[in-house]
């Protein structure tokens, strides 16, 4: 991986260090695996970061992800290929990933609740905005994926 401007891991590595450890909880947090990829792939699409896309559609595919659910991902909410647990938690990320516009509604939140726990709520949240952190580095400092 190259920037066309920084690589925060050797400017600043102890800050790298610490967003590395979040990403560390979040692999052994217990949510499975399949949604983290989902979660980080949508809201790599929201936010168009190139570098995270390519990153985390291996990733999945990686960890038994479909071509096909990757490909509908954009239009979750008319294909009937996500569970509810996934409906839930891709809602709640596009929700926290546009905060500004969506203020994180009640209705969504709800749903959450409905299938998952207090913790895995948490996670989950935890994840959205590390994912969100890792699209603003990549895009802010102009990650340049591979090319296969």
């Amino acid at each position: 991986m190259h920037a066309d401007r920084l690589l925060p891991a050797q400017i600043a590595p102890e800050g790298y260090a610490a967003l590395r450890a979040v990403e560390a909880y979040i692999h052994k947090c217990g949510l499975p695996r399949g949604l983290i990829e989902l979660v980080k792939m949508r809201a790599s699409q929201i936010n168009g970061c190139a570098y995270c896309l390519d990153v985390h559609s291996r990733d999945a595919r990686k960890h038994g992800e479909s071509e096909q659910r990757l490909y509908l991902l954009d239009a979750w909410r008319e294909s009937p290929l996500y569970s509810l647990a996934e409906r839930a938690a891709l809602a709640w990320t596009e929700a926290l990933t546009n905060i500004a516009a969506t203020r994180a509604p009640d209705a969504d939140y709800e749903e959450l609740k409905k299938q998952f726990t207090d913790k895995e709520i948490a996670d989950l949240t935890i994840l959205i905005g590390m994912i969100n952190v890792w699209n603003r580095l990549a895009i802010g400092m102009r990650y340049v994926h591979d090319v296969s």
